[in-house]
């Protein structure tokens, strides 16, 4: 028996896993080693050329230690943070496996290029609805790759192939959607990133103004002599462009209760912010509500869903009401089938017999010879039964045509 696999084995997006399903990532998740580089280097640099040094320059309590102590531990805190950034769920909603069935609508006016107007309906269902949040109306879409409605704020990643509730971005750095569940530790791993810039930043500058007190009198003399600390304070003072600017713009959009999706999309737009209650209340909101469960058991076993009934019970009870409703598909083709092959029975034995009438008097030989051919034409009739309903075997709604071979042959004329 085989073993039952568990969601993330299974799982449809693209996201990667990791110790069994326990840390989940973006398909880009080999950046993040990348983006721990970049932190981890310079902070090494500055341990063993800049801090080293002023151990000692701090005679009372023995505060020089404090200054490597602070940029390790500051270090492991952006670490942690990159970590709950990018290894949790930003808040992915579970994707159906089949079409919301409530939605289902039947349109019977679908024409086809070669085939008209088909007889049997085809299922569909409205692309977007309108939701109520707080007073004001807010459309809300239809997601064809996870079939279902994206509540508001939510948005799918093309990069993760997942729908994230409030849907912030895709950041390549961290290698993870932002969403719901780790937008907070995102911003704190932002604003941390950028203290600790200014942090090394400060510390290579204040060991660049002790080299200057003692034997080097000169900036350039000091730089000269620490090139480690020159190096460092480039490399902070840029990064500083991008963590702080980035810090600051966050700032603005938690204290408007925006989301980076929202604000480049619907800039233009002018339309009102409906999420947005008051700066105060914007910030309690990310930063002192309870993150949200997440809504995905990765870990769980996968449980087979039951089969669907088919859709034809949907559109077959109306029937009763009207004679004019479309039937099912067989018992429609079967039923127009026959009656083509009762008017072609039909119309052929009543010219027979206007024929016969016509050419009574041309006397007992010619009635004997139309009495013959029209036992011949009956009996081609009865054999020609099975190759009409063998004849439709196969063919699709909307195309019943009998061929001119099995319709019944017209008698020769005298």
């Amino acid at each position: 028996m085989a073993k039952p696999k568990r969601v993330y084995q299974v799982w449809k997006g693209s996201n990667k896993f990791f110790f069994g399903g326990r840390l989940i990532f973006g398909p880009d998740a080999q950046s993040l080693l990348i983006t721990i580089s970049l932190i981890v280097v310079p902070v090494v640099i500055f341990c063993v050329f800049v801090a080293r040094h002023l151990l000692h320059r701090f005679a009372a309590y023995d505060a020089g230690f404090a200054i490597l102590a602070v940029a390790i531990a500051f270090t492991i805190y952006v670490l942690v943070l990159l970590l709950l950034t990018s290894a949790r769920d930003p808040g992915i909603i579970p994707r159906n496996s089949h079409p919301p069935e409530e939605e289902f609508s039947y349109d019977t006016s679908v024409q086809h290029p070669l085939e008209g107007p088909r007889h049997t309906p085809s299922l569909q269902f409205p692309r977007s609805k309108e939701v109520i949040v707080n007073g004001m109306p807010v459309k809300i879409k239809y997601c064809d790759t996870c079939m279902l409605y994206r509540p508001p704020r939510c948005s799918h990643c093309s990069i993760c192939n997942n729908c994230v509730e409030r849907f912030d971005h895709h950041c390549p750095w961290v290698g993870q959607c932002i969403g719901l569940r780790n937008y907070r530790y995102f911003f704190f791993f932002v604003s941390s990133s950028t203290l600790l810039c200014i942090y090394v930043f400060s510390m290579c500058a204040l060991y660049i103004k002790f080299l200057m007190d003692e034997d080097y009198p000169t900036v350039w003399k000091a730089m000269r002599h620490s090139p480690a600390s020159v190096v460092l304070m480039i490399y902070c003072f840029v990064s500083l462009w991008f963590v702080g600017g980035l810090t600051g713009f966050h700032l603005y959009l938690i204290s408007t209760n925006q989301t980076t999706y929202e604000n480049f999309r619907y800039r233009a737009d002018n339309r009102p912010n409906v999420y947005n209650r008051g700066c105060i209340s914007n910030f309690l909101e990310v930063f002192c509500s309870r993150v949200k469960p997440s809504r995905n058991k990765f870990r769980a076993f996968v449980q087979e869903e039951p089969p669907l009934p088919p859709p034809t019970s949907r559109y077959r009870e109306p029937e009763s009401e009207s004679t004019n409703e479309p039937r099912s598909k067989v018992e429609d083709d079967l039923e127009i089938g026959g009656e083509l092959l009762k008017i072609s029975r039909r119309r052929n034995s009543t010219e027979v017999d206007e024929e016969l009438r016509g050419r009574s008097s041309n006397g007992m030989h010619s009635v004997a010879s139309e009495a013959e051919l029209n036992m011949g034409s009956e009996t081609q009739h009865a054999t020609s039964r099975p190759e009409v309903r063998n004849s439709s075997w196969g063919r699709r709604s909307g195309s019943w045509e009998i061929s001119p071979d099995t319709l019944p042959r017209r008698p020769p004329t005298a």
